[in-house]
């Protein structure tokens, strides 16, 4: 691969290569206004239009938006949220082909908090549907592709959000998680993605109902500051009692760590490129002087079968209350192969699922047993280096498409389902020129270690940009 291969609209404009913290800034000093960085924006996005990654672009409720002088932490900046969660005036279409999207008569609950940052929404990104695979394909339409190369996937589910902000077409994206889609997506297009402790961020009324409450809201960024402010800004709209607070963070800690290090998971063994950018990583660290050490898997495999079984009751629940929740004409036949393959394995297993759900509420307490001995844990954030597109494709055979999401997603998970924060950084390239991730998990609560460990290795081992030759 070589950099003509890449996708991206950076260019000499109001934007630049500027982060999200450096238009806020840019605004906010008056140097441009709202109004211009949307404008860019909605030019670059009409730059990156074979990159497929938007649902819904919106540029005249845009624009209205900007000339009102927004306030807060990112004032003015551009974004997108992604096409499962609602705004109101606009549709939500979970990236499914099963039903036609209706209007939202209400902002989300997260989109209400995220308003407070004074963001200019565009539209909405893509996913693939109902965020259940790794990939961002469909059916019948055409896929998201990675700017780095667009033969290759973008992650999943945020692939949309992921791929505008690693092409330039805005700093920061909405993204959510509830098995990897914010960490996954951040991985193979070179990103900053945490996915935060449960209950941290503002959640979704539809994400408080799950029986295990394994989904949370966040963002994808060019920066570690980016982030840091974004948490930061969410904290100050909405501040859980239960969790230690983040506040500001500004750059690296001064306390040397305990780090532990995985290289596989219980699904599947690391391949020979994922395994050496995790040590490269390992070295890195030791040699800014924290201690690190190889440790042993916290779970089992009933862990990966326990997850692939309610990852099952979630496309059964949204098959069968699809009329009722998204609109009469949806129609379960009409969902993509990997939705009824995974409602066709949890009716065959349904019987298991009460010990299941008793096993996962569990698992908060293994994974934080990890945590009295270390302060963070690396490992991959992916088994294998990101795949063409067509290799996690949707209308492949359910029982082939579904073993290699299975060993593809094997460290993600437990931080879902535990509730633990952990955080993807873009340290390593692939021999073909990809982003390679590292995947740092804290304990319950503890945003600010990763986010000052991130601030040291981004200073230590600046990240890939996709407009560097």
């Amino acid at each position: 691969m070589t950099t003509s291969d890449r996708v991206h609209a950076f260019r000499d404009d109001v934007l630049g290569d500027l982060d999200a913290t450096g238009v806020a800034e840019l605004v906010a000093t008056k140097q441009i206004k709202p109004r211009e960085a949307t404008e860019a924006a909605l030019g670059r996005i009409e730059a990156v239009g074979a990159l497929a990654a938007v649902e819904h672009l919106d540029p005249e409720r845009a624009l209205d938006a900007a000339d009102r002088e927004p306030s807060g932490a990112f004032a003015g900046v551009p974004t997108l949220v992604k096409d499962n969660t609602d705004v109101a005036g606009w549709p939500t279409g979970n990236g499914s082909e099963a039903y036609t999207p209706r209007l939202a008569q209400t902002d989300s609950d997260f989109v209400r908090m995220w308003s407070t940052q004074g963001l200019t929404y565009l539209g909405k990104s893509r996913l693939p549907e109902f965020g259940f695979s790794a990939s961002s394909e469909f059916m019948t339409r055409p896929p998201v592709r990675n700017p780095w190369n667009p033969a290759y996937s973008p992650g999943a589910s945020s692939g949309g959000a992921a791929a505008l902000v690693a092409a330039g077409a805005v700093p920061i994206a909405h993204a959510n998680d509830g098995g990897g889609s914010i960490r996954i997506p951040a991985a193979a297009c070179g990103l900053v993605g945490l996915k935060p402790t449960r209950g941290r961020i503002t959640p979704d009324q539809l994400d408080e109902t799950m029986p295990v409450k394994v989904v949370t809201q966040g963002v994808v960024t060019r920066s570690v500051r980016d982030t840091a402010r974004f948490f930061a800004a969410a904290e100050r709209a909405y501040r859980n009692p239960r969790l230690p607070a983040v506040r500001m963070v500004e750059g690296p800690g001064t306390t040397r760590l305990r780090i532990g290090v995985l290289y596989d998971s219980v699904t599947a063994a690391s391949d020979r490129e994922t395994r050496a950018a995790t040590t490269a990583t390992a070295d890195l660290l030791a040699g800014l002087g924290h201690r690190v050490e190889e440790i042993p898997l916290p779970i089992t495999q009933q862990f990966a079968d326990d997850f692939a079984l309610y990852w099952g009751f979630l496309a059964w629940y949204l098959t069968r209350t699809g009329k009722r929740g998204l609109g009469p004409d949806f129609d379960p036949s009409r969902t993509d192969n990997l939705t009824q393959g995974l409602a066709a394995a949890f009716r065959a297993g349904y019987r298991r699922f009460p010990a299941t759900l008793y096993r996962l509420r569990r698992t908060e307490r293994a994974y934080r047993a990890l945590f009295t001995t270390y302060d963070v844990v690396l490992s991959p954030v992916l088994a294998h280096t990101t795949p063409k597109l067509g290799y996690l494709s949707p209308t492949a055979d359910f029982d082939r498409l579904f073993a290699r999401l299975y060993a593809y997603v094997g460290f993600t998970p437990l931080n879902n389902v535990s509730g633990g924060p952990a955080i993807s950084l873009p340290l390593g390239t692939t021999r073909s020129g990809l982003p390679l991730a590292s995947h740092f998990s804290a304990d319950i609560g503890d945003e600010r270690t990763l986010l000052e460990l991130a601030y040291e290795l981004e200073q230590a081992h600046p990240f890939a940009r996709i407009q560097d030759a």
